[in-house]
């Protein structure tokens, strides 16, 4: 029996021998029923969201890790275990696209984007030229991505500004995915 079934077992077993005595279902009358949407027209530096990307290869395998930050600090994660082999620049490339495809779904306008990669700061951002044969197609699937943004911008960091995207990318490839 696996250690996860156990738990679940432990959890089940403490909630049947334990029942709530004065139990009341939820009320679900909603007062403002009329109101459909609220929304909020003003833009301003406030609607700027962040994007921390990073890749991870080793020996174990690939991964990418990515997390939006919302204007009012929620964070949303993204993690990927690559299940093909590649550089780390592919990897770095592929995690900086997953964040941002997952930042159109989401409908963010402004975005300000950070890495560890030099590499791919600088050749987005056009100061550095891609002669990678590899690396091209990113880069202009990238730039493609880019235009769908009312602003965006791309900031290097060092490696310990980004350890959260750094830990998905590395959970990522910890991950064990059964075949079918």
């Amino acid at each position: 029996m696996t250690r996860k079934a156990v738990k679940g077992r432990v959890i089940a077993d403490l909630l049947a021998e334990n029942p709530i005595q004065d139990y009341e279902a939820l009320d679900f009358e909603f007062p403002d029923e009329h109101i459909n949407k609220v929304d909020c027209e003003e833009e301003g530096p406030a609607d700027v969201w962040e994007m921390y990307f990073d890749g991870a290869v080793n020996l174990s395998g690939n991964g990418i890790g990515a997390v939006l930050i919302s204007p009012d600090g929620k964070h949303f994660p993204i993690a990927v275990k690559l299940r093909f082999d590649c550089t780390n620049n592919v990897a770095e490339y592929e995690a900086c696209v997953m964040g941002l495809q997952a930042a159109i779904e989401m409908k963010i306008r402004k975005l300000d984007v950070y890495g560890d990669s030099a590499l791919i700061i600088y050749q987005v951002k056009g100061e550095w030229q891609t002669k990678d044969p590899k690396l091209i197609p990113y880069q202009k699937y990238l730039l493609e991505l880019i235009k769908k943004f009312k602003e965006i911008s791309f900031t290097h960091l060092s490696r310990d500004k980004n350890q959260f995207a750094d830990a998905l990318a590395t959970l990522a490839v910890m991950a064990q995915i059964e075949e079918g």
